[in-house]
């Protein structure tokens, strides 16, 4: 009886010590997996505002159909970048999400203006656009902030008010880089109509015509383009010196990056 005893208890002790191992390989298998999960998650974290950004931008590059218009990806990101760093700051509304860009590295004869709705993921107008007599004729070479330079100033600028003066209706520019284009409202720069930019003008010449540093538009257009971009929106003019821009200095880290949805691309509603 006393053996029997012995044995059973030999056996309960041998049963208890294998449930207990069991236990414990188990917890630690389901640390490791805890912590596999949590190194994804961290990876997940880890994935920076800077890449968010380039696979947002190029979504929208894509969906928008930039690329077939002539728009080049690096400007692109560079007006985007600076829409996103100064939507982060306040200075362009959440309600009206439109860029507009000018590319000042192309020649006039170029439909180098691109104003396009980030949230429909459509080009409003793709069209000409003028650039200061003082940069240059065919192509701008040189850039200025300084008044009566009669230059184009290259960065961000923010849309103001509509008035009526000497070129007609007319939407008022704020520079909104320091030592680039803050002298904008000084200098009169504005995006007005001219008869200068056309395609008849540039059969004629080899160019569009030139403004006194204003985005001058054709009159076709510029009512329209004009309706489309006041309000505060964002225009950014690329050319030489640009990257002094402070709001190119990459994606802040609580960029506000809007959802991608599934868009159908449409079309173009105008180019002249």
């Amino acid at each position: 009886m006393r053996k029997g005893l012995k044995l059973s208890t030999i056996l309960g002790i041998l049963l208890l010590t294998v449930v207990t191992l069991s236990f414990r390989n188990t917890t630690s298998s389901n640390d490791v997996n805890s912590n596999k999960i949590s190194s994804s998650d961290a990876d997940n974290k880890a994935k920076s505002s800077q890449e968010v950004f380039n696979e947002y931008a190029l979504s929208i590059y894509n969906l928008s159909g930039l690329g077939a218009a002539g728009l080049d990806y690096s400007v692109f990101v560079k007006g985007l970048t600076g829409y996103q760093n100064l939507k982060g700051l306040n200075l362009i509304p959440e309600t009206k999400a439109i860029l507009s860009v000018v590319d000042l590295s192309m020649p006039s004869t170029a439909k180098r203006l691109w104003v396009i709705d980030l949230s429909a993921h459509k080009i409003l107008f793709n069209t000409l656009v003028a650039h200061g007599r003082g940069s240059g004729e065919k192509m701008a070479e040189t850039f200025s902030n300084t008044p009566s330079s009669n230059q184009s100033s290259v960065g961000f600028y923010t849309t103001a008010e509509v008035y009526t003066g000497k070129h007609g209706r007319s939407l008022r520019l704020d520079g909104l880089d320091a030592g680039l284009n803050n002298n904008a409202r000084e200098r009169a720069i504005v995006v007005h109509g001219a008869d200068y930019v056309s395609q008849d003008v540039i059969n004629a010449t080899g160019r569009l015509g030139r403004s006194q540093g204003c985005p001058a538009l054709p009159m076709a257009l510029f009512s329209d383009i004009i309706n489309d971009i006041k309000g505060n929106t964002l225009l950014f003019i690329n050319g030489e010196g640009v990257e002094k821009s402070e709001h190119l200095k990459g994606i802040a880290e609580d960029a506000n990056l809007a959802n991608i949805g599934s868009a159908k691309v449409p079309a173009v509603k105008a180019q002249i």
